[in-house]
């Protein structure tokens, strides 16, 4: 356990951030979801209407360091491209 002010402070810190991230981190796991389970019912449009939304919170996640900006961009391109590919 710490001992230190500033360890038990740095311990408080680290909690308040793991519960930040992980309500992001959840939001892109539960955006996903529901755009592949629309891609699975042939709703491509409502997941069309979805894009912006998602590529919204992975940015704003990888602006402020959840995930790292590569992670952001392979999630968007491989989501673009599942939505794409199910118009064709």
């Amino acid at each position: 356990m710490a001992i230190k002010k500033s360890a038990k402070k740095a311990i408080r810190q680290s909690l308040k951030r793991r519960v930040r991230n992980l309500i992001h981190k959840r939001k892109i796991k539960n955006l996903l979801k529901e755009i592949k389970n629309l891609l699975s019912q042939k709703k491509i449009e409502e997941a069309k209407l979805l894009l912006p939304k998602i590529f919204k919170i992975l940015d704003k996640a990888a602006k402020v360091g959840i995930i790292k900006k590569n992670t952001a961009a392979r999630k968007k391109s491989r989501i673009t491209k599942l939505i794409n590919k199910s118009v064709s």
